[in-house]
């Protein structure tokens, strides 16, 4: 039986044995099977022990055929059986075909077929263009610093196998001018030319044996164009695939030198997931970075790419979390990579990256190609939403938001850009819950002490603003002792508010155990103030904010401007603040993380005349208007882009207008209101006019 595990041990050691060296009495069936050599059948491993299921699973999958099935699929199913802890360990994604074109593409592959649709169009010289295009691409080198089981590569080299055949047809078939009799002679792209660095050993074994398979698969291509069998047999080349950590490998040793691209999907795993091995690659690779411990972990494929090409024309393209174009991450990673000579060249805003592996959830990402050279023509690639299929734009410079921008990196502010309103946090409880009370507690307490409700008041954090949700605390800061005695249940939350805190590992939390009837840090305004949550949904146009009454506690999962006018909040909830907070923001998870330091002192407001300023009080009135026409619905409700009344959509248009004629623009997309934002702050934070132009850009 030909699928006994002895049997297929036997051939195994068939296939790495040389014709001329096997045995003479070999039976005639494993006798047939060619000489395959390259180290796919060297190493001498345990064979499954075959019941009657597996060996008609293994025949099932021998009569496939497999030259229909792209090798990239194993990457997929090396993910798929990966442990879900090991997998998020790594960082692990492993990438379908269409994303692995919209890096490649871009990176090198849409300028080579330019020039060869250029060269197959010329009525002289054709020949010799096509001939040195050919010699062009059979000379280059791409390096995967994080190949997992090779998806790019394999696609990488498939799609230059492909661009090669096509001119190899222009040059000898498309006018029958000379006979082929070796195609071996014409193939000029080998698969050593393309190289990974893997740190988990079975990954870097499948990458080798995928671009093995495809290079099958395309000399059978090559075999059907020219009607000549021909086989790459026995494997002579392979993909030079290194086994190790890349953040600690040099990566000329390769190929032995810098590759013209490098290109690929690095772990991603953000500061809270490395471990300490990986936070150690992190600091050694950004050794000049004081702030290296918040940068994601894809951050280092950067650095070392770019150190890796300087004075070099080589390119690179990695695929990202989204996260390392925005928040307070970006100054601290892109200071660093344009001090040393990053320019980006196209880039890829935020997109849903999925793969073809079970189980496995999406992610926000980015693709940014870079090189330490500038390019006249660059492009952005936006979406429309994160599931749609990109549209690119040639722009003038990609900054590190990816938007059509000055190089400025905003960096975080104690104090507002502009002479408006500060903001400030929320206040903070820091009582293990014992302040807090839902309304369960709150009836329950009022019912045993009825003299409690003076001192109790309505608690906001951003849940409870946006769904009103109901949820008090106990504000006892003007609270005399005499009647706090009497109220002996509020005496026990009291108490064990100063046990959470003296229980505490941090000092300064231990010192406010002798304060215990207050909370630990108290922002709260004594006038109205305009609450902005901290958190919000990626799907909302415009974060929700509102007015809020003085004896309404404002958490610390909000921020506050206290006393804040009508104009304030019209330039606040317009679509030019959001467009700027979408920027420049971080995230959690995908969801807005509003900071004050990053996002509202480095707006840049207007300088409006008084009948701009009084149309946006007007508009901004009539958002507010919108809303009391629904009492019953809470902002989550009005704001959810599927369920927003059309009176509110109506009047933020008109409030979007009148911002937008203060800035003296009109302006066609969120993309331009960004771009002009930047460049305000750019003005704005030129050291001689810095004085004078937030003197000029009074908001209120």
């Amino acid at each position: 039986m030909l699928f006994r595990s002895d049997r297929l041990s036997t051939l195994f050691q068939v296939l790495n044995t040389a014709t001329d060296k096997r045995f003479k009495n070999l039976d005639e069936q494993l006798a047939a099977f060619p000489y395959i050599n390259g180290k796919l059948f060297a190493e001498i491993l345990p064979t499954a022990s075959f019941d009657s299921k597996m060996r008609l699973g293994l025949l099932q999958a021998s009569a496939l055929n497999w030259g229909q099935i792209s090798p990239a699929i194993f990457g997929a199913l090396f993910q798929g059986v990966m442990d879900e802890k090991q997998r998020r360990n790594l960082g692990a994604h492993y990438t379908s075909e269409r994303n692995i074109l919209r890096v490649i593409e871009p990176l090198f592959l849409d300028e080579l077929k330019a020039e060869f649709e250029t060269a197959r169009s010329l009525q002289r010289g054709k020949k010799d263009r096509l001939e040195a295009l050919h010699d062009k691409i059979a000379n280059l080198t791409f390096l995967d610093p994080a190949c997992g089981c090779g998806n790019f590569l394999i696609i990488t080299y498939r799609e230059l196998r492909k661009l090669e055949l096509q001119i190899l047809q222009e040059l000898y078939l498309s006018e029958q001018t000379q006979l082929v009799t070796d195609v071996d002679l014409l193939l000029k792209v080998q698969v050593d030319h393309f190289g990974g660095i893997e740190i988990e050993e079975f990954a870097a074994q499948i990458a080798q044996v995928a671009l093995w398979l495809v290079d099958h698969q395309m000399n059978m291509q090559a075999s059907g164009l020219f009607g000549s069998y021909y086989a790459r047999l026995p494997l002579r080349k392979h993909g030079a695939i290194i086994h190790a950590n890349a953040l600690r490998v040099d990566w000329r040793e390769v190929f032995g030198k810098v590759p013209d691209y490098i290109l690929g999907n690095p772990p991603f795993l953000g500061k809270n997931q490395q471990t300490t091995e990986q936070t150690a690659d992190i600091a050694s690779i950004f050794y000049d970075v004081p702030q290296a411990g918040n940068l994601d972990f894809v951050t280092g494929w950067y650095r070392k790419a770019l150190d890796l090409v300087k004075n070099t024309s080589s390119q690179c393209a990695f695929v990202s979390t989204n996260s390392i174009t925005q928040g307070e991450q970006v100054p601290i990673l892109w200071a660093n990579l344009l001090a040393h000579g990053l320019h980006i060249h196209f880039a890829h805003r935020t997109f849903q990256w999925s793969n073809e592996a079970k189980g496995v959830a999406a992610v926000h990402c980015v693709i940014i190609g870079f090189a330490a050279f500038d390019k006249t023509e660059k492009y952005l690639f936006d979406y429309e939403t994160i599931k749609s299929e990109p549209q690119k734009i040639k722009v003038q410079n990609i900054n590190p938001y990816l938007i059509d921008a000055p190089n400025v990196l905003p960096t975080k502010r104690s104090k507002p850009l502009c002479d408006v309103s500060p903001m400030v946090y929320g206040s903070k409880p820091t009582d293990g819950g014992h302040l807090l009370l839902d309304q369960a507690e709150k009836d329950e307490l009022i019912t045993k002490e009825p003299q409690a409700a003076e001192w109790i008041r309505l608690f906001l954090n951003a849940d409870e603003f946006l769904y009103n949700t109901k949820r008090y605390c106990l504000w006892l800061k003007a609270c005399p002792p005499d009647k706090l005695r009497k109220m002996p249940e509020v005496l026990k939350r009291v108490d064990a508010v100063k046990s959470f805190r003296a229980a505490s590992t941090k000092s300064q939390t231990r010192d406010m155990a002798a304060f215990a009837t207050l909370f630990g840090e108290i922002r709260q305004s004594n006038k109205e103030y305009l609450l902005v949550p901290a958190h919000s949904s990626e799907n909302r146009t415009y974060v929700p904010i509102g007015y809020v009454t003085n004896d309404v506690i404002c958490g610390n999962a909000n921020f506050a401007i206290p006393n804040a006018s009508l104009y304030d909040f019209g330039i606040m909830t317009s679509v030019m603040h959001n467009a700027w907070m979408r920027v420049v923001c971080g995230r959690l998870e995908s969801r807005y993380r509003y900071a004050a330091g990053i996002v509202y002192n480095n707006f840049a407001w207007p300088t409006p005349t008084d009948k701009q300023k009084t149309a946006i009080e007007k508009a901004a009135q009539a958002v507010l208007d919108a809303r009391l026409l629904y009492p019953q619905s809470s902002l989550a409700d009005l704001y959810d882009p599927l369920s927003m009344p059309s009176e509110l959509v109506k009047a933020h248009q008109q409030l979007d207008k009148a911002v937008d004629a203060a800035y003296g623009k009109t302006f066609k997309n969120e993309a331009e209101r960004v771009a002009h934002l930047f460049e305000l702050y750019q003005q704005l934070t030129a050291p001689l006019a810095q004085i004078e132009k937030a003197k000029k850009c009074k908001g209120a």
